[in-house]
């Protein structure tokens, strides 16, 4: 896993740009975007449904040391990057989750 927040110099008095949270697989790298960490991806589609798959298969052995169930969202956001009803859901909960951050704060 490598950190996607290199520093760079800044001028002073100047402030520091601050990365949006993504979540997703960027188009443009082809790695999975988590927040600020960046992981890199296959191009394979096949290897990427199966890491997807994998990892939700994994993730119901949460309960399990080293196993847990962070690979559940984990493995849904990877195979929203190929299956149309795994992104549909993506985005609607992406949609749900900010209307709930607007309206609280």
């Amino acid at each position: 896993m490598t950190n996607g927040n290199e520093r760079k110099e800044t001028r002073a008095g100047e402030r520091p740009r601050k990365r949006a949270g993504r979540f997703g697989i960027d188009h443009a790298s082809g790695r999975l975007m988590l927040g600020s960490f960046s992981i890199g991806m296959p191009r394979s589609r096949i290897a990427r449904i199966a890491i997807g798959v994998a990892l939700i298969l994994c993730g119901f052995l949460g309960f399990l040391p080293i196993l847990g169930f962070w690979m559940l969202p984990l493995g849904f956001i990877v195979l929203s990057h190929d299956l149309p009803v795994a992104r549909r859901l993506r985005r609607r909960l992406a949609v749900w989750w900010h209307r709930r951050r607007t309206s609280a704060g």
